[in-house]
């Protein structure tokens, strides 16, 4: 049974009309009489009595109400494939990193998702790495992350450096100046991220070039966590500069007086997806524009 003879059928109904369904459709009369023909053979019944005007028979009445809510799916479904193709739905599994995942993308995707209603995303935050082997995988469409290892089947857009500063309790001893190096920060204990954050890495090679005995260091799990340890009074942290403006109360900022330490984000994807899907795409053009222009402080 083909789809166009079913639609004939009911608007044939619903029109009341052969003609006037025929004008509707924008098909020659001889053509919508020809389909109800083909329908009533491949069904082996009478749908409809013809004369100066024409009746549903029962079998036609039957057949009309439990082939409407068909006519009625399809058409929905033909409607969300056209958006589909035009980038206006379609589901993407995006990925991220914190504190990105906290602190920018739900003003992004509130505003993205406000543009485009029909696309439904998901965020699966975790370290940049495990994103990019969750790429690689298959189960992520998109990442915004830091840079990832080389050699990887992934293709990485940087679009902006995350600077990181040094947030300290209140009368700290180390906070003293405007400036701290970080050699000051030696003999304090320093709160670090989880073992596999590109922060954490960071800050580790920093300090691995100063001269001295090793660091006293206490691991907290979650960047956007670490201000409040700090506000403790636990120790000190260097941490992005966005997430500490305004500092939480109990807190002060310091920058750091030897060379700026950052982290460098964008878009992560894996290479064989290019051309990207079209709802995907629309994402990540947004994320690059978003996430390119120069960052604001959180609050």
């Amino acid at each position: 049974m083909d789809f166009k003879t079913l639609k004939t059928f009911h608007k044939i109904v619903a029109c009341g009309s052969f003609n006037r369904a025929a004008e509707e459709l924008n098909y020659a009369q001889s053509t919508v009489t020809m389909q109800i023909k083909k329908l009533e053979e491949d069904l082996g019944i009478r749908l409809l009595e013809r004369g100066k005007t024409f009746r549903l028979t029962e079998a036609g009445r039957l057949f009309f109400e439990e082939s409407r809510h068909i006519v009625k799916d399809i058409d929905h479904l033909q409607h969300h494939m056209a958006d589909l193709l035009l980038g206006e739905a379609g589901n993407i599994r995006l990925g991220a990193v914190e504190p990105i995942a906290s602190c920018d993308l739900p003003r992004m995707l509130e505003r993205f998702l406000a543009d485009y209603p029909k696309i439904r995303v998901s965020v699966d935050i975790a370290n940049s790495s495990t994103l990019g082997e969750r790429l690689v995988q298959g189960s992520l469409d998109l990442a915004v992350c830091s840079t990832p290892a080389m050699g990887t089947d992934l293709y990485f857009e940087p679009l902006y450096a995350e600077e990181l500063v040094v947030l300290l309790p209140e009368g700290h001893p180390a906070g003293n100046n405007e400036h701290i190096h970080l050699k000051d920060l030696r003999e304090h204990r320093l709160l670090i991220t989880a073992n596999n954050c590109t922060y954490r890495k960071k800050v580790e090679i920093a300090f691995q070039e100063l001269p001295g005995s090793q660091m006293n260091t206490m691991e907290i799990g979650s960047m956007t966590a670490l201000k409040n340890y700090v506000a403790a009074g636990l120790g000190v942290a260097l941490i992005p500069k966005s997430i500490v403006s305004p500092p939480p109360p109990g807190t002060i900022v310091r920058f750091i007086g030897d060379d700026p330490i950052s982290v460098t984000f964008g878009i992560l994807c894996k290479t064989a997806s290019f051309p990207l899907k079209q709802a995907d795409a629309k994402l990540y053009q947004y994320l690059k524009q978003e996430l390119g222009e120069p960052k604001k402080p959180s609050g």
